[in-house]
């Protein structure tokens, strides 16, 4: 299974990142980056950019070699708060350039016309290579892409077995854009799903390999699972190994639960 795959205007974004709401220590990035991640998603609201950047910082791996991203939250999407908090957002990562800078969601201050045009500018002064946008709905995303002048590169949601919404990424592959899935585990609860567990133990594989497995099988499709422990990050890379059949894929998506971690 490939690291990174094509999307938007041939551009590749490694598949398999780091999730790192909730990580505190930046020896769990850098060891994370050693181990042979190189996307790292944070966000302004997670409070740990600078966790993040000093992680980078202390890691071996160059900085051209690691996709960074992080979120705008809700309370800065005025037109002058995008840039001044963006900023900010750098200089805590300790980065010239983000490679990614999402709208986190779509509330409070956010307005389409002003917040986007905002991103264009930050794209356009090279702050930010990329334009992405999180928690959107498909009407929104329609709106989004043409306000913007950048491509969008990428909608980060929360998608897993529990919550599969196959609308959004019909739209995503569609229209040639990333489909970033976050909490691909459902917060722990794939390891208690008996249709997981069956294909895990046809594989001799974990639940949550066999999950992730699943989602990288999927075109314009990258999971951020979040893993601040050398055991749970490097089990998380080995599920790039694991290969699903078709009756596999049924199987997980034949589960009718729904379950929604984070509704706004």
């Amino acid at each position: 299974m490939d690291e990174a795959a094509d999307a938007t205007d041939g551009e590749t974004l490694p598949r398999l990142g780091l999730g790192t709401m909730g990580i505190e220590d930046p020896d769990d990035i850098s060891r994370a980056l050693d181990l042979g991640y190189r996307h790292l998603d944070t966000a302004q609201i997670y409070g740990n950019e600078a966790v993040v950047g000093d992680g980078l910082a202390a890691s071996s791996v160059p900085r051209e070699d690691v996709f960074v991203a992080t979120k705008v939250w809700a309370d800065e999407l005025g037109y002058d708060d995008v840039l001044a908090s963006t900023r900010r957002s750098l200089d805590r990562l300790g980065v010239a350039t983000a490679d990614l800078l999402y709208v986190h969601r779509p509330i409070e201050a956010y307005d389409p016309e002003e917040t986007l045009a905002a991103f264009d500018e930050l794209n356009e002064e090279g702050k930010i290579r990329h334009v992405g946008v999180s928690n959107f709905e498909v009407a929104e995303l329609d709106v989004a892409m043409d306000r913007l002048d950048a491509p969008l590169f990428a909608h980060q949601t929360e998608f897993h077995p529990l919550f599969y919404r196959q609308e959004l990424l019909a739209h995503a592959q569609r229209h040639g854009y990333w489909l970033v899935a976050y909490s691909p585990l459902a917060g722990g609860r794939v390891g208690d799903l008996p249709e997981i567990r069956e294909v895990a133990e046809k594989h001799d594989a974990t639940p949550a390999q066999v999950t992730l497995a699943w989602l990288l099988g999927k075109p314009n499709v990258a999971v951020i699972p979040k893993a601040a422990s050398e055991v749970h990050q490097r089990a998380n890379l080995d599920a790039r190994d694991v290969d699903l059949d078709d009756e596999d894929v049924a199987t997980i998506e034949g589960i009718e639960r729904e379950e929604e971690l984070f509704p706004e």
